[in-house]
C-alpha cells in the first residue's frame, strides 16, 4: 500500500474538514444552553481551520495538518454529544 505524503494527507484534511464545516448544523433552538455551547463548538472549528490555511500558506504543513485535525475535531466532538447535527454523514463524522 502507497503511504501517503504529507501533501496529500493536507489536502484530504483540508478537504474533509471543509465539507463537516459546511455540513454540521446546529441541533437546538435558540436561546438555548445547547445552542450556545454547538456556537461555540463551531467558532473553534472555523478558528482552527482558519489557522490552518494559514499555516500551510506560511509553509508549516505538520502544523497546518494539525490544525485541521483539531477544527475536525471540535465538529466530531459535538456530533457525539448531539449538539451538532452530521445529517447522518458517517464519512466525514464519528456518529453516536
Amino acid at each position: 500500500m502507497k503511504e501517503e505524503t504529507l501533501k496529500e494527507k493536507l489536502g484530504k484534511y483540508r478537504e474533509l474538514t471543509g465539507k463537516a464545516l459546511e455540513k454540521a448544523e446546529l441541533t437546538s433552538k435558540k436561546g438555548t444552553k445547547e445552542n450556545e455551547m454547538g456556537k461555540k463548538l463551531l467558532e473553534m472549528a472555523e478558528s482552527y481551520y482558519s489557522d490552518a490555511q494559514f499555516f500551510e500558506k506560511s509553509g508549516m504543513p505538520l502544523t497546518a495538518l494539525a490544525a485541521y485535525s483539531y477544527a475536525h475535531a471540535w465538529i466530531d466532538a459535538g456530533i457525539r454529544l448531539g449538539i451538532l447535527d452530521g445529517r447522518g454523514d458517517d464519512r466525514l463524522f464519528v456518529l453516536p
